[in-house]
């Protein structure tokens, strides 16, 4: 195995931050943002142009790394994250799974029915 001789560093926590964001801070760190398939395009490529979010990363904030190591990141555009899929601030602990209450969920059903002409309001 060949010898490193770059000094370690801290990835940070870029989780819920827009991709452009969080690569500027990836930098600051010392580390770079990458796709997860090696085969695949660049990460930057794939979030230009347009607003793209993080939505996972590994390995994961406050692990040791050689500097400019990559940190693989999923990342999600603009509007099309499923619910829950970032944490509200990108700083935030998460939540012991045991003590976490569900937030009801509220449904309206819109579908157009004969009732309204019948019985008008």
């Amino acid at each position: 195995m060949t010898e490193r001789f770059a000094d370690r560093v801290t990835v940070p926590d870029v989780v819920g931050l827009p991709f452009h964001v969080g690569r500027d801070i990836a930098a600051e760190f010392g580390v770079s943002l990458a796709n997860p398939d090696p085969d695949g395009p660049s990460i930057g490529s794939i979030a230009w142009p347009g607003l793209f979010y993080i939505t996972s990363q590994n390995p994961r904030p406050g692990a040791e790394v050689y500097r400019w190591d990559s940190v693989t990141v999923e990342i999600v555009g603009y509007g099309e994250a499923e619910r829950g899929a970032l944490r509200n601030s990108p700083g935030a602990p998460l939540v012991d799974s045991e003590h976490a209450t569900a937030e009801p969920e509220y449904f309206v059903d819109l579908t157009p029915t004969d009732d309204l002409d019948q019985n008008p309001v």
